[in-house]
């Protein structure tokens, strides 16, 4: 007589296979926070004034390759969207003649700061050509209503 044993059988619980993913939602959360505080604070640009114009923006198939002049004679270069960097002039030509003739539908744009001199713009334009670059645009800004007209 075994009284431990009357024919009852225990039934076994059924192991659960989900994964909790509360954790998973509360590092996404995180990151997603931090994420946003940082991201206005990337400076990604470099600061020049560009001359203002009524001229219509073109639509362009590829990302341009932008040079860029700063008011105290610095270079700057961007391909096809990549981040910006400093760099010097004869790197520069050397960089965009390899580039244009690899790419050479794609197009070059110069922006210049509007408180250069006109003659050091028209240098680069020419050292440009030089390099091989068949067409150059000239980047501005658009006219902002509240601008005074003489500036």
């Amino acid at each position: 007589m075994s009284a431990s044993f009357s024919g009852h059988r225990r039934k076994r619980r059924k192991l659960k296979a989900d994964i909790n993913v509360v954790p998973y939602i509360d590092v996404m959360l995180v990151l997603l926070i931090i994420f946003m505080v940082t991201a206005p604070l990337l400076n990604l640009g470099v600061d020049i004034e560009l001359p203002q114009s009524n001229a219509r923006p073109i639509e362009q198939q590829k990302d341009p390759v932008i040079v860029e002049v700063t008011q105290d004679g610095r270079f700057y270069l961007t391909l096809e969207g990549a981040k910006s960097e400093e760099i010097d002039e004869q790197t520069l030509l050397i960089k965009i003649g390899a580039f244009v003739r690899q790419n050479p539908q794609v197009p070059v744009l110069v922006g210049a700061d509007r408180r250069i001199d006109y003659g050091t713009v028209m240098a680069v334009l020419g050292q440009l050509q030089q390099a091989g670059v068949p067409k150059v645009g000239l980047m501005s800004a658009p006219v902002d209503s509240a601008a005074p007209a003489g500036r």
